[in-house]
């Protein structure tokens, strides 16, 4: 049974747990329900560490789920909300583990993805579904939802996308003594490590490029990243591999990037994308923080298709060698395959070249002169559609 979406919605709650990157995707479609229903209280349902970015999101109420709590937190979530009835859930989370917290929810009515993009059985889970849109990029999804439940706003990239994620003066302290007035781009070269979900470039490719950058643009590299032992791996061959092109040049510590990886926290972080004159990285979640603060991006695309991933607001600045990974490593053609699937190959990325990027850097820094002059975010600019 399909149920009637409420005209006017006085509480809405939207289950969204992760992860860092689709949580800032997610925001403007927030943002547009806030500005359609200025009454209303939105309740989001979302992660740890989701939490920890979104912090002082204003007009929301965030409650954290900690996955790692299981079926335990689930119920401990159930009962601080036991008393709170929604008049429309936002099932925007396609995962098993989302749908059962649901269950414990009290909304009558339970909006979700159509039958096509639906995962894991969504659709059992959910009384109202999206109407279709193929083939649309992860914010335009987010988007639907605000559409589905009434929004009028056109929502148009240049003049209506909002975020405003809030950033701490702390923050910028804690950005400011990591980068202790250089000027400087963030580079953060890996993605979180997934089961045949290869999205990381070469420590040789980032080496060059952060060498490039700093003999070309004056810019010193700020790397970014987790714990992890996998990260601090290829931070460290990507720090010996610039010091090696260093060393040729006789440069010494002249231009040596800066390791702030897992140094931040991830206010800290935004604050280092906020003020960088431009962020480098692969499918991940600093390339939608990037997006999100109006700080340039170039995103490295070969396993994921950039149409359906890419940074909303610069989808049209990414090295894409997705085409050609799915020709060579699916055998196919993009007509061909189901829209976003994953090239599965771990050689895929190496289709980008060290060539892609330095030219693409080169002409994105060209056309966002401004930013080299204006502190301010790029919103409300002509951001140019080509490179």
């Amino acid at each position: 049974m399909t149920l009637p979406l409420p005209a006017s919605p006085t509480h809405i709650c939207v289950l969204r747990l992760s992860a860092l990157g689709d949580v800032c995707n997610l925001v403007p479609a927030i943002r547009a329900m806030q500005h359609q229903w200025p009454d209303a209280r939105i309740t989001w349902i979302v992660g740890r560490a989701e939490h920890s970015l979104l912090s002082g999101l204003d007009g929301v109420e965030l409650v954290v789920y900690d996955k790692s709590t299981g079926l335990k937190g689930m119920y401990a979530l159930w009962r601080q909300l036991s008393k709170t009835h929604f008049d429309v859930l936002v099932h925007a989370q396609q995962s098993i583990r989302a749908s059962i917290l649901s269950l414990g929810l009290k909304a009558r009515v339970r909006l979700g993805y159509d039958a096509a993009r639906a995962k894991d059985h969504q659709t059992w889970f959910t009384n109202c579904k999206l109407a279709p849109h193929p083939e649309a990029h992860v914010l335009a999804s987010f988007v639907d939802f605000a559409r589905a439940l009434g929004v009028q706003d056109e929502l148009t990239p240049r003049d209506s996308l909002e975020w405003h994620i809030p950033i701490p003066d702390s923050a910028f302290a804690e950005a400011a003594e990591i980068t202790r007035g250089a000027r400087y781009m963030v580079l953060s070269p890996c993605a979180t490590p997934r089961r045949r979900n290869y999205r990381n470039w070469t420590a040789e490719g980032y080496a060059a490029v952060i060498d490039h950058a700093y003999r070309h643009q004056g810019l010193v590299t700020v790397l970014t990243g987790g714990r992890r032992e996998e990260e601090q791996a290829m931070i460290a061959d990507i720090i010996e591999r610039t010091r090696q092109l260093r060393a040729v040049h006789q440069d010494d510590e002249e231009g040596a990037p800066i390791d702030a990886s897992g140094k931040t926290s991830l206010k800290g972080l935004l604050a280092l994308i906020r003020r960088a004159r431009v962020v480098i990285a692969p499918d991940s979640g600093p390339v939608h923080m990037a997006n999100a603060l109006g700080t340039p991006v170039l995103g490295l695309f070969a396993t994921t298709n950039p149409d359906r991933a890419a940074p909303y607001l610069w989808r049209d600045y990414v090295v894409n060698r997705y085409p050609d990974a799915v020709t060579r490593y699916m055998h196919s053609t993009l007509d061909d395959i189901t829209w976003g699937a994953r090239v599965r190959h771990p050689d895929a990325m190496q289709l980008i070249t060290i060539d892609d990027v330095t030219s693409h850097l080169d002409r994105l820094l060209k056309v966002t002169a401004i930013r080299d002059h204006d502190d301010s975010p790029l919103f409300g600019k002509d951001i140019p559609r080509t490179v």
